[in-house]
């Protein structure tokens, strides 16, 4: 059965050229031993991710608002009864977390405007969620700040000058078709409490589990549309190259970068369909990370805190976009009509 799946897999790729156009017994037996050498290189991913989920930029919030953490919904309740106060922020250089089970980050952004602190709305949390496997949810770092959606989180309130709570439901090792029970968690508290924007990385294990293209894009069109259905803004970062993987040895890694190129054309189609942005991660960072062995963990698949922070750098823009587009429409369902 293993010997037939590989054989319907590498024949698969070869479909359409791409410069594997000859494959014999003996290839098809040299990638199925690559795939085993490089499954025993990378290991198991067992480690728990540091959370980061909380509020980020609570020096932001106005003062006569306060957030109080509700152990049974993904969101906090917001109320008016006590002023937040943030008197010691981190340094900007480092936006901080103090633990990882904390319930509140402040890290520093550059001096707000006083634009962005003089509307209610302004100063109210915006709710950010970051979806996705292993690399959404920040496998391999040490410090709950280092994974991405710390740092986007810190880096969009410091942007748009109000405070985020983020909301990190990615999983270790989930495909596509794990995005449904994501979403499903989000969206639980009903739309009032749903994301405003949301960040998704996803692609890796689609692609190492071998699992159809098409599909594995369809179930990701199928998350952002019901995202989109909320009102939600989403970027998604497309599936990384993994030919950039050092343990995937040739001929294995040019199939690999060549499924994972696929696959990412494959999910920006269906991301632009469904209402969301996408972001090129494998195009975008493909060949700093061929060329960079820091940006890689120890098990060389999964980033460091380096490349996690890389990948955080290219997804932001899209994002920032995302979170202005949100500002500028509850800015015009603010303003009164003009009278005519």
């Amino acid at each position: 059965m293993a010997a037939l799946s590989a054989k319907r897999v590498v024949a698969a790729a070869a479909v359409g050229g791409g410069g594997l156009t000859v494959l014999t017994g003996a290839s098809i037996g040299l990638v199925m031993a690559e795939a085993k050498l490089a499954r025993r290189a990378i290991g198991q991913a067992v480690d728990v991710p540091p959370r980061a989920d909380g509020l980020f930029g609570a020096h932001l919030v106005a003062r006569t608002t306060s957030i109080e953490p509700d152990a049974t919904s993904l969101s906090p309740t917001i109320t008016s009864t006590a002023p937040a106060s943030d008197s010691n922020p981190a340094p900007a250089s480092a936006p901080a977390c103090a633990s990882s089970d904390a319930t509140t980050h402040s890290p520093s952004p550059t001096s707000p405007t006083s634009a962005s602190l003089t509307s209610p709305f302004d100063s109210r949390p915006l709710r950010f969620a970051v979806l996705g496997d292993s690399t959404a949810a920040g496998y391999g770092v040490e410090r709950a700040d280092q994974t991405p959606g710390a740092l986007l989180a810190a880096a969009l309130a410091a942007h748009a000058g109000r405070p985020l709570l983020l909301a990190n439901v990615a999983r270790v090792g989930a495909c596509s078709d794990r995005l449904s029970e994501q979403v499903d968690a989000l969206l639980a508290d009903g739309p009032e409490h749903a994301p405003q924007v949301a960040a998704i990385m996803i692609g890796a294990n689609d692609v190492t589990h071998r699992l159809p293209p098409t599909e594995a894009a369809a179930n990701l069109g199928e998350a952002v549309r019901r995202l989109r259905a909320v009102g939600c803004q989403v970027v998604v970062g497309t599936c990384p190259d993994l030919g950039t993987i050092r343990p995937i040895q040739v001929p294995l890694r040019w199939l690999a970068r060549r499924w994972s190129r696929r696959l990412a054309a494959l999910q920006a189609r269906a991301v632009h369909e469904a209402g969301g942005r996408s972001v090129p991660l494998g195009a975008l960072l493909g060949p700093e990370f061929a060329a960079r062995a820091e940006l890689f963990g120890p098990d060389r698949f999964h980033p460091s805190a380096e490349g996690y922070a890389t990948a955080a750098a290219a997804v932001l823009p899209a994002l920032a976009a995302a979170v202005w587009q949100i500002t500028r429409s509850a800015a015009a369902e603010s303003t009164p009509a003009s009278a005519t």
